[in-house]
């Protein structure tokens, strides 16, 4: 698929969902509109990392951001499913997953009958690289991204770009029609990309990589910033609960290199303060090699830092290693705020801090120090026990076709030849589910089809349900519960508030205390840029913020 398919494919789907596509085309000249657009995307990132430390951040990163921008201070992205996957698609295109149709990392299609991933696409192939981290694309995302719509409204002159440590956040910030997205390949440590982006391996590019920043990186220390003693907004180094790298290595300082022989690749890099230092080089190439911000219509750039990743919950929110983490993402920022001085103009960009996803504290920790309630819930027991309620119901029969999350698949062609009522199953699958304690709540899909939770606290999983991709039971945990799983790793949090602020010439240096949300940030940017905002965006201007 060329470039110019793909930007037609988009231009239709922009029909679809409204026609809109009449303005005129915006320059920067026509007014005091930005000639760059840049978002800064840290994956978990908490909203108390900031107040938390406020006395050791310098001057140009965070600080510059809050005293000189608009803080919304109650921004949330309520999401059924809360992951990178899910809050990159929502955040970027400005609608649910419903609409957008990325409900989790991977769903079960009904009909090839398999598990897919939500990026994953072996028609395309890595760029940059011998591996197959690079067969991606955004095919499977139902709706332009902010790009995309710049990329149509000025006729293909804007530039647009993505870089991240995940290629989950680099594809899903991308959209459809990027120049180009850029992310880290886990097996040899270089940027990499996917022809559904890029032709031609660009230049610039592979000279970054010959650098190779990964495999000098490990060979190094990981050593606190700052005496490991002075890091008071923390738990202990030695924290008891904290589990670790592979349950053994969870004091400084770290030697990456054995790391690196027990990780056996470049993945756990991405749980590094490094892994953040790689994507900020990688973007201020980027932008100097790409010429972003010279020219009258503007550009945009999605750069996301992968914080702790996975490994947020072997060492924890207060954990000395977060806070070591993001004074030195707090320097990394300040010299991307810097460049933008210097090669935009200052105020002459408009950067947006936001964060596909928070992060809650671990359950033990939480009683433990806290005898906050709470507990683990057991996916595989509940699963278990649900099969033989359901043998004994129904007779015997292998009913539910798959598991993902929270989320269970039947099994249509056994229920069609038994002739069991689909709703029917859903129900008394619902009900059982809702007996467990943890469970906050299990809902048959049939119900979404009459609209019955459309508003009110249980709209989160409604907005979150796509017809064609979604379960057939979905169902929520009580606050202060987490899943636990015998063989395979947590990746769950149920904390929706997120980080947003804005900076730059067009924005109000203020705090906006009332509620806002992630789907806000598309149509305040668009209106920004003098663009028109499509039907399907649900999230509102933030007039507050706007000169």
């Amino acid at each position: 698929m060329t470039k110019r398919n793909i930007l037609c494919l988009v231009v239709i789907l922009m029909f679809f969902f409204g026609n809109f596509l009449a303005a005129q085309n915006i320059k920067t000249t026509d007014s005091n509109i930005p000639r760059l657009v840049l978002v800064l995307s840290v994956d978990q990132m908490r909203t108390d990392y900031i107040t938390r430390y406020w006395n050791k951040f310098q001057a140009g990163g965070f600080k510059r951001l809050v005293n000189e921008g608009a803080v919304c201070n109650n921004a949330q992205l309520d999401l059924h499913i809360q992951k990178v996957s899910t809050g990159t698609a929502t955040l970027f295109t400005g609608v649910d997953p419903a609409t957008h149709g990325i409900i989790n990392d991977s769903w079960y299609d009904r009909l090839k009958k398999k598990e897919v991933n939500c990026i994953e696409d072996n028609y395309f192939i890595t760029v940059g690289s011998d591996s197959k981290e690079g067969e991606r694309s955004a095919g499977k995302l139902l709706c332009p991204t902010i790009g995309d719509l710049m990329k149509i409204d000025s006729r293909n002159k804007s530039k647009v770009y993505s870089v991240a440590m995940n290629d989950v956040s680099a594809v899903l910030s991308a959209g459809h029609a990027a120049d180009g997205a850029y992310w880290f390949d886990t097996q040899n440590g270089n940027m990499i990309s996917s022809s559904y982006y890029v032709d031609t391996f660009p230049e610039w590019v592979r000279q970054f990589n010959e650098k190779s920043f990964a495999k000098t990186y490990t060979q190094r220390e990981w050593t606190t910033l700052l005496p490991v003693s002075s890091y008071e907004e923390s738990l202990g180094d030695d924290y008891i609960l904290e589990k670790g790298y592979y349950d053994k290595w969870n004091t400084f300082p770290y030697n990456l290199k054995k790391i690196k022989e027990n990780a056996g690749s470049y993945k756990f890099l991405k749980t590094t303060p490094f892994g953040n230092t790689i994507v900020k080089d990688f973007a201020i190439n980027l932008m100097i090699a790409e010429k972003l911000g010279k020219d009258e219509f503007p550009d945009f750039l999605a750069v996301t830092f992968a914080s702790m990743d996975y490994e947020n919950n072997s060492f924890g929110p207060a954990s000395v290693e977060m806070e070591d983490t993001y004074l030195r993402l707090d320097q990394d920022i300040a010299l991307i705020l810097d460049y933008l001085d210097k090669a935009v103009g200052k105020g002459n960009s408009l950067v947006v801090l936001t964060s596909s996803c928070s992060s809650m504290y671990p359950v033990d920790y939480l009683k433990e120090e806290f005898k906050m309630p709470g507990g683990t819930f057991s996916p595989e027991s509940a699963i278990a026990l649900l099969k033989s309620y359901l043998n004994i119901t129904y007779g015997q029969g292998d009913y539910i076709e798959e598991v993902i999350d929270q989320q269970l698949y039947f099994n249509y062609d056994l229920l069609e030849k038994k002739n069991i009522s689909l709703a029917d199953i859903q129900t008394k699958t619902a009900n059982f589910i809702n007996q467990f304690e943890g469970v906050k709540i299990a809902l048959p899909s049939s119900s979404f089809a009459q609209g019955d939770y459309a508003k009110g606290q249980l709209a989160v999983i409604a907005n979150s349900y796509n017809f064609k991709r979604s379960g057939d039971v979905l169902y929520q945990l009580e606050d202060g519960w987490q899943p636990v799983y015998k063989y395979q790793r947590t990746i769950y949090n149920d904390n929706s508030n997120i980080p947003l602020i804005l900076h730059g010439n067009s924005v109000i240096h203020k705090q906006i205390l009332g509620k806002t949300y992630g789907q806000d940030m598309v149509p305040t940017i668009m209106e920004i840029l003098h663009m028109p905002i499509p039907d399907h965006c649900i999230g509102n201007i933030l007039e507050e913020v706007l000169k």
